[in-house]
């Protein structure tokens, strides 16, 4: 469970910093949601088929 804490610690820091910095994100929201929803199902199946 530690990485995905550190994970999410360090998205957190990286979005603060955007929001300072007014950085634009490169993807739209939604599509970078789906997209880190895909990973995070992927990694589970791998972890459940090995």
């Amino acid at each position: 469970m530690t990485p995905y804490l550190q994970a999410l610690a360090a998205g957190a820091m990286v979005g603060a910093v955007y929001a300072l910095l007014r950085v634009r994100s490169p993807a739209p929201p939604l599509y970078g949601l789906i997209g880190l929803a895909g990973m995070l199902l992927g990694h589970a199946l791998m972890g459940a088929l090995l």
